[in-house]
């Protein structure tokens, strides 16, 4: 077992960092979030991730997707920018205007998605690494290592990265989650229960949440949210800590009020917005 040392998320830095906004604010500087994803029959991942980011206090929220789902987008979330791509053109422009980017939820595995998800590795901005861009990740034809992004797989997709067993992870959370870290670089979080974060230099673990997570769409909620604190000027570390802290404890707000079975990853989004104005 590894001997790594363990650390609890901290939660007064959290608190000072979630100060009021100052009365003159304006949109222009809490960020601009791009989400990348949502190929065929898998919109609703893009969806969420954007929505997210949007609750989470990002000042724009572009979607980049299939030209099929703008109509459905723009019905749901008027308020959150969506746009058709069919080429890596069309992404970099986008990717030119952005502060942050969120690859992965809904993305697929066909040749739209490797297009895709090569365009946003060549850009220098924060990278959010989610879904099926982890499982492209995990392909010998695309680049490993990279400082500045966050990494969110399951056990399942962090066993394709590492090439192991699910169920060797599970023997020895600490040390997959510090592979994970020093194979790729940027910050590893391994998801599960007590959700580990690790960073260069440490491992910390979530207190929070509940078996009601266990249900499409969570992942893609946490993604926006580590997106939106990103563009908001949050560390890497910062955002990917405090990002499954509050994914985490909005879920538990949520089933102390309705119950953890039947639980729905949007239920979180009122409570997450409750918890980020303090």
């Amino acid at each position: 077992m590894s001997n790594e040392q363990i650390l609890p998320i901290d939660q007064r830095k959290l608190r000072m960092l979630l100060t009021p906004r100052s009365r003159d604010a304006h949109k222009g500087l809490f960020g601009h979030v791009l989400v990348v994803g949502g190929d065929y029959g898998m919109a609703g991942a893009a969806l969420m991730a954007a929505e997210s980011a949007a609750r989470t206090g990002a000042g724009k929220i572009s979607v980049a997707t299939r030209v099929e789902h703008i109509a459905a987008f723009v019905a749901r979330r008027p308020e959150i920018m969506v746009h058709g791509i069919d080429a890596t053109s069309n992404l970099k422009a986008l990717i030119e205007l952005a502060s942050v980017v969120v690859i992965g939820p809904g993305l697929g595995q066909t040749r739209w998605s490797k297009t895709l998800m090569q365009a946003a590795l060549e850009t220098k901005l924060p990278l959010v690494v989610d879904a099926d861009a982890l499982n492209l990740l995990a392909h010998d034809e695309i680049p490993k290592q990279r400082d500045n992004w966050v990494l969110t797989p399951h056990p399942g997709e962090a066993s394709r990265l590492l090439k192991t067993k699910i169920e060797t992870i599970a023997t020895d959370r600490p040390r997959y989650a510090r592979e994970l870290q020093r194979k790729h670089g940027g910050i590893a979080i391994l998801k599960g229960m007590g959700t580990l974060i690790a960073d260069p230099e440490h491992i910390h673990q979530c207190s929070h949440g509940n078996p009601g997570m266990a249900t499409g769409g969570m992942g893609d909620i946490l993604s926006g949210i580590i997106g939106g604190l990103l563009a908001q000027g949050f560390s890497l570390e910062d955002a990917a800590c405090f990002g499954v802290e509050l994914h985490a404890a909005a879920a538990d707000i949520a089933a102390k009020k309705d119950g953890e079975r039947g639980l729905m990853a949007t239920d979180l989004l009122p409570p997450l917005r409750s918890l980020l104005n303090p």
